[in-house]
């Protein structure tokens, strides 16, 4: 039997500086249910209010959830999900990250933003991400030697990571990788 969901929405007072987010650990525990056949979630990141748990923006949340359903339970060839994490690959300063659907990746009101990187301290910094085609290269002179990295970690994130069909990515974290092994 399928069973699609909405990620919890961002929510609460945004944070100026990276720091932990029980909000986040939330939708990282949603995200990992996806390691479970006939499951599917609509991501709804970009469509909370800071004032109100419940988004008043039902029409996109309800689009996103059907086009989990008409994709993965009746077979239409759309795209369903924004941008997932495939793969993370840190070579010197930078880490190379890669995404599921992430045709067109792309940022809106300019660069990737809401990317913190660490090094082996754990003390996470806002980061520069560049977009390469369907992956991002994220950097930090702050962090020469990185050892994760975070988009939208937090309770109410401000991100911008979207693909073609303008579907937005989920955060993540990568000081907790892998989650699991599955292909979204």
């Amino acid at each position: 039997f399928p069973f699609y969901f909405v990620q919890l929405a961002n929510f609460d007072p945004r944070q100026t500086e990276p720091g932990p987010s029980l909000w986040a650990e939330l939708r990282e525990a949603q995200t990992m249910t996806l390691a479970v056949r006939d499951t599917g979630m609509a991501v709804a990141i970009d469509i909370g209010e800071a004032t109100d748990i419940h988004p008043r923006n039902k029409r996109d949340v309800a689009k996103r959830l059907a086009l989990n359903a008409l994709a993965k339970t009746y077979g239409h060839t759309i795209e369903y999900s924004g941008p997932m994490l495939r793969s993370v690959c840190i070579d010197g300063a930078e880490v190379h990250l890669s995404f599921f659907h992430a045709d067109g990746l792309t940022s809106k009101d300019g660069p990737p933003s809401r990317f913190a990187l660490a090094g082996a301290d754990q003390k996470f910094v806002w980061a520069d991400a560049v977009i390469k085609g369907e992956a991002i290269v994220v950097t930090s002179p702050a962090v020469p030697k990185p050892v994760a990295v975070r988009y939208g970690w937090a309770d109410n994130p401000e991100c911008n990571l979207y693909n073609r069909a303008g579907l937005p990515a989920s955060p993540f974290r990568t000081d907790n990788w892998p989650l699991t092994t599955h292909t979204y």
